[in-house]
């Protein structure tokens, strides 16, 4: 069986060395990058199931290069981890805008983090959805080609909110909670914060433009479908 591969971003050789000793102890196959420019010219590349990026690198920083991730379609879903020192929630914030799927501050437990690798990386192993196609009114989910489009027209979503889109219509007009929501689109519990769940909901809403206002917030209890749609 083939090991999965992760590519870790980090200028910090200490920091590195120590992901790559726990990375690989833990059966991963694993590599390095000191840089944001090379770590992109490795992924265009050489192939990898999930990325460990630091903010703080020289020549282009985490953010950009996250970016530059989810804007290229050969590597759009290949799942990031945000790694930084940084701890206000504004830079967590924008690592989740920019489509990270996993926000890691320093200093942390190499355990806690190859716990929410394997969570991450079993999560796009799931079986999809038994129904190919959903439909709501002007929302079309085409489930095996992860494709979603409103009105005819296609809408790009990250792999993460593509389920959480999935998760809310199939369980439509029954209210899921943010830790809800953690365990079963992100494989986490409630020790993560639950923004994480709210900023991916907004994001969804602003894609999904008018048809956004169906993903219903119900203050204290968390997230639904509604039961109708409403073009």
């Amino acid at each position: 069986m083939n090991k999965e591969k992760i590519l870790v971003v980090e200028d910090d050789k200490h920091i590195s060395k120590l992901l790559k000793y726990n990375l690989e102890k833990s059966g991963y196959d694993c590599a390095v990058s000191g840089d944001g420019e090379e770590a992109l010219l490795i992924l265009t590349k050489h192939s990898f199931d999930l990325v460990i990026l630091d903010i703080m690198l020289p020549k282009m920083d985490g953010f950009e290069v996250c970016r530059s991730i989810k804007q290229n379609s050969k590597l759009k879903n290949v799942p990031i981890i945000m790694l930084t020192a940084k701890g206000e929630e504004v830079d967590r914030v924008v690592g989740l805008e920019l489509g990270a799927d996993d926000y890691v501050v320093k200093p942390f437990s190499p355990r806690e983090l190859v716990l929410r690798i394997k969570a991450i990386l079993k999560r796009g192993k799931r079986e999809e959805p038994s129904k190919d196609i959903i439909e709501r009114g002007s929302l079309v989910i085409n489930v095996p080609k992860h494709r979603v489009t409103v009105n005819n027209k296609e809408v790009e979503l990250t792999p993460i909110e593509f389920k959480l889109l999935v998760t809310l219509i199939e369980r439509k007009g029954r209210i899921q909670s943010r830790d809800q929501l953690l365990s079963d689109v992100w494989d986490m519990h409630s020790d993560v914060f639950t923004r994480t769940v709210d900023t991916h909901i907004k994001r969804l809403r602003e894609k999904l433009g008018k048809l956004g206002e169906q993903i219903e917030t119900i203050r204290g209890l968390g997230y639904r479908f509604k039961e109708k749609d409403e073009d």
